[in-house]
């Protein structure tokens, strides 16, 4: 919903769809602010992959498209999904995209910490894994993997 004015059409580009996906999911073990924060960092990412897809010419979308899917991968772990049909990612990049301070945005419209913060939330608060896969034309895909109840369950709220 926060990020629901950046999917609207404007004088510069077309409508982003957002395509849902959404299996039936147990509750979750989490922190959910800040599940909420890499959430937001990967589709604002994703909005941005496809506007300056877009803007540039760069690749031949005629339907801009951001698909989230949720799904229980088995007992113990969910699996959220999110991809983007605008250019790919390079390997030397993907190689980079979660360390601290790395951009491929022009300077003063990233810090560079998004991913790496979301990184640090799904591994090491949650005990889960972060990926991106890509291939050359076919956009980019985050796939965020959470274990469903928490080793350690004490101030971790029930969310997702």
């Amino acid at each position: 919903m926060i990020l629901q004015h950046r999917l609207k059409a404007n004088s510069d580009r077309l409508d982003i769809e957002l395509v849902k996906h959404y299996g039936n999911l147990p509750q979750v073990e989490c922190y959910a602010g800040q599940q909420n924060q890499v959430f937001m960092n990967v589709l604002s990412n994703a909005i941005d992959a496809l506007e300056e897809s877009l803007a540039n010419n760069q690749a031949q979308i005629t339907s801009p498209t951001i698909t989230i899917h949720t799904e229980q991968v088995d007992t113990d772990q969910i699996e959220i999904r999110i991809a983007d049909n605008g250019l790919s990612i390079p390997e030397s990049v993907r190689q980079r995209l979660f360390d601290p301070f790395f951009t491929t945005k022009p300077v003063g419209k990233g810090t560079g910490m998004g991913l790496s913060i979301s990184y640090q939330i799904v591994t090491e608060k949650h005990g889960g894994s972060l990926s991106c896969t890509s291939e050359p034309g076919e956009g980019a895909e985050f796939k965020i993997r959470v274990p469903v109840r928490q080793e350690v369950s004490k101030n971790v709220a029930i969310g997702v």
